[in-house]
């Protein structure tokens, strides 16, 4: 079981919490104020949706969005929405063929169909991190007491299938709202998002989907790819597996090794 981490609300948070605040105290003098106070509460929650859609903020709590400074010379593959019967194994054969690790963020009811792949995953010396139990789409509605049963049951379920509790989670689509930080600091774990993702679930052609996780390449990014819903090309093959490939190419071109998050943790 993971330490859990002091939560500390963001500038964001405080200020929506001020602006609640001050809307009751102001009612509370004066009951004709209540355009103003209606008007300011509207105004904090839309800034706090806003957040909660932008996948890369962390005006609502710690976010990875690159690996620590410590982590010269490296990057971090994370890949998505898996595991898969056909693709994550086929993943799995060409990171050994790289030499590379990669940081897999599972479903948790897909760990429970696949055991065995997770298994694989764990055993080729890659991570193996928290998506989700059900990866529903509509997670970021959900209340600290739903986010909070479905992040614990995927942990729970990792866990028992694999032997190792996830340190990072990460939110479906990236997607998310103010009571998640909270939860994550109680279950231990840390929100991990990206430096550049490919749309490799949308985009077929992977020569494209690799330029996009490639351009302005540096250490300490942190890219991500699916093996879980990958578009097709033209033949019906998954595009992530010929992106993939090319993306740790150009790793290697570039003298940076490939990492999992928890390796970097501190």
């Amino acid at each position: 079981m993971n330490t859990p981490r002091p939560y500390r609300p963001t500038p964001m948070i405080t200020g929506a919490l001020a602006v609640h605040a001050g809307a009751v105290a102001a009612l509370a003098v004066s009951p004709a104020t209540w355009p103003w106070a209606a008007a300011g509460v509207v105004a904090s929650h839309a800034a706090l949706t806003a957040a909660g859609l932008w996948p890369r903020s962390t005006l609502l709590g710690h976010n990875w969005l690159t690996l620590p400074e410590s982590a010269e010379r490296s990057i971090a593959i994370t890949i998505d929405d898996g595991p898969d019967p056909e693709v994550t194994p086929r993943m799995l054969d060409l990171l050994d063929r790289h030499a590379a690790r990669a940081t897999f963020f599972c479903i948790g009811e897909r760990v429970q169909r696949h055991p065995e792949i997770v298994e694989q995953i764990i055993a080729r010396g890659h991570a193996v991190e928290n998506h989700s139990q059900r990866h529903r789409h509509h997670f970021s509605l959900s209340g600290p007491g739903a986010l909070r049963r479905e992040i614990e049951v995927a942990q729970n379920t990792i866990g028992e299938i694999v032997g190792v509790t996830p340190r990072f989670f990460r939110a479906p689509a990236g997607l998310r709202n103010p009571f998640l930080e909270p939860v994550l600091c109680a279950l231990g774990l840390q929100l991990a998002s990206w430096t550049r993702r490919g749309f490799d679930t949308r985009e077929r052609n992977a020569k494209v989907i690799a330029d996009r996780l490639t351009r302005g390449l540096a250490a300490r990014d942190i890219l991500l790819l699916h093996d879980g819903h990958p578009a097709r090309d033209a033949t019906g093959e998954p595009v992530s597996l010929e992106a993939l490939d090319i993306v740790l190419r150009k790793i290697a071109d570039e003298g940076l090794r490939c990492v999992t998050l928890r390796e970097v943790i501190t």
